[in-house]
């Protein structure tokens, strides 16, 4: 069998309030994090928009473009196991794949033509960071899409996990008020690294234009600063 490679470009890059990949949702759909999809000039074609107003949800298939490294890895360790089990790559979502290609449904909030822009997608639920590229999209067709029966494996062990956050009100208050729930939602995820456990240590991620600091004393994290970035 001959091998066969085919270049693929972006078609678009989605904008989120989440500049670095640390802070991240786990996965798509946890937290209803806002996004915009802006396409590339040469997709800007209203024509091939034509019917994606009618969908709820769609897919983005997407590359990992914030990884430290470009190199695969047969074995990693998923971070809801703590970080010290090891998966095979093909039973995760782990950036570290052959092709560095990630796959998120989110909800299409509304399909908006701008003057500039041309089509442009509003969508929430997105886990990707801001200027991720998009290589293409599709709809999300329920009686195909979903299979209420499917098994979870592991990942399942861990699908109620949530932390308590306690943000105290003076410093949520210098976050805009339409965008403190997924804030709330993102610190509740729990952005550590998983194989870190020290209830004194300080970590912080970059939301809008703010870093946002807090410490995780078991099951409660505190945030304890918001700066000015």
């Amino acid at each position: 069998m001959l091998e066969e490679k085919r270049l693929i470009e972006p078609i678009a890059h989605i904008e989120t309030d989440l500049p670095t990949k640390f802070g991240l949702p786990r996965q798509s759909g946890l937290v209803d994090l806002p996004g915009r999809v802006v396409f590339e000039p040469k997709y800007r074609d209203p024509v091939a928009f034509r019917g994606l107003e009618g969908f709820s949800h769609i897919w983005l298939i997407w590359g990992f473009s914030h990884n430290d490294r470009d190199a695969w890895a047969a074995t990693v360790k998923p971070p809801r196991l703590g970080g010290n089990r090891r998966m095979g790559v093909f039973a995760t979502r782990s950036p570290y794949r052959p092709n560095a290609l990630g796959l998120s449904c989110v909800r299409l909030e509304r399909l908006a033509l701008d003057e500039k822009l041309g089509p442009v997608l509003y969508v929430s639920g997105a886990d990707l960071a801001d200027g991720t590229p998009i290589y293409d999209i599709k709809p999300y067709l329920a009686y195909t899409d979903s299979r209420p029966e499917a098994a979870g494996g592991f990942a399942q062990e861990h699908l109620d996990y949530a932390l308590e956050v306690a943000f105290p009100q003076p410093l949520l208050d210098r976050i805009p008020p339409d965008k403190q729930a997924a804030l709330l939602g993102l610190l509740a995820q729990d952005p550590r690294p998983a194989y870190i456990e020290d209830p004194a240590r300080r970590y912080g991620f970059n939301y809008l234009t703010f870093d946002v600091r807090f410490t995780v004393d078991g099951g409660k994290l505190t945030v304890v600063e918001v700066v000015d970035l």
